[in-house]
């Protein structure tokens, strides 16, 4: 049985956090291949096609994580972990958030006299603070845009094409549902969700007998993220030490 996997890399990246912690090592360094064959629980299935979908993250303020992903992404293609990386694109743009407490040196609010003096501003620190008194900042706001589709694509791709037997998404993103419940009607599809508590969203779930039948769901080991990591040496490209 030929089974594809089809990753949301930010998805899994965030559920290993929510197990290990931001500053866990031991766990980033992830082998796909390995990972998903840890669950693929069909009988005679093997693990035929490894897409995973990412983007390239962007933060000016951090160049080393930048650099520490394409370190990974590049040995993931030389350790063959991946059949296919797909990337989709980083999102940025301002945005005002309120503050929960004020920044230093700011005053408390003052009753204001007219329509004019409505927000007080604090141009160094792109600050306002509205007429009931509120703390506004401006704020760069980076999201990252494309994996669900992407994710989407190659999945109802594989399977309607007959590429694969059977497909495993790891992911807990409820845009997910409709594919996935679509791929169910030609294959079995496994679903691991990769928080540590958040359950599943409920848009992914369904019943094991749903169209073909053999589905299963699933939430990410601790052990299994621990266990399937690549050399710390793959080929010319060496593990980032807080990896």
């Amino acid at each position: 049985m030929r089974v594809g996997a089809y990753i949301d890399g930010f998805n899994l990246y965030y559920g290993g956090r929510s197990h290990l912690g931001v500053a866990g090592t031991g766990w980033k360094w992830m082998n796909l291949r390995a990972l998903v064959s840890w669950y693929a629980r069909w009988r005679d299935a093997e693990v035929h096609r490894v897409v995973y979908c990412t983007a390239r993250v962007n933060d000016p303020d951090d160049l080393n994580q930048t650099q520490r992903q394409a370190l990974y992404l590049d040995a993931l293609r030389a350790y063959g972990s991946v059949d296919v990386i797909e990337e989709g694109y980083y999102s940025s743009w301002a945005k005002e958030q309120v503050m929960t407490h004020d920044p230093p040196g700011t005053r408390s609010p003052t009753p204001f006299r007219d329509a004019a003096a409505t927000f007080s501003w604090s141009p160094e620190l792109r600050l306002r603070r509205n007429h009931a008194g509120l703390m506004f900042a401006t704020v760069r706001k980076r999201e990252e845009k494309g994996s669900d589709v992407n994710v989407a694509t190659h999945l109802l791709t594989d399977v309607l094409t007959g590429a694969v037997d059977a497909a495993i998404v790891i992911s807990n993103d409820s845009d997910l549902a409709l594919p996935i419940r679509t791929a169910r009607n030609y294959v079995p599809v496994g679903v691991i969700n990769p928080q540590k508590s958040k359950p599943l969203a409920g848009a992914l779930k369904g019943n094991p007998s749903d169209g073909v039948g053999r589905h299963w769901w699933v939430r990410l080991e601790t052990e299994a993220l621990q266990q399937c990591q690549m050399p710390d040496r793959v080929g010319s490209i060496s593990k980032p030490p807080t990896w």
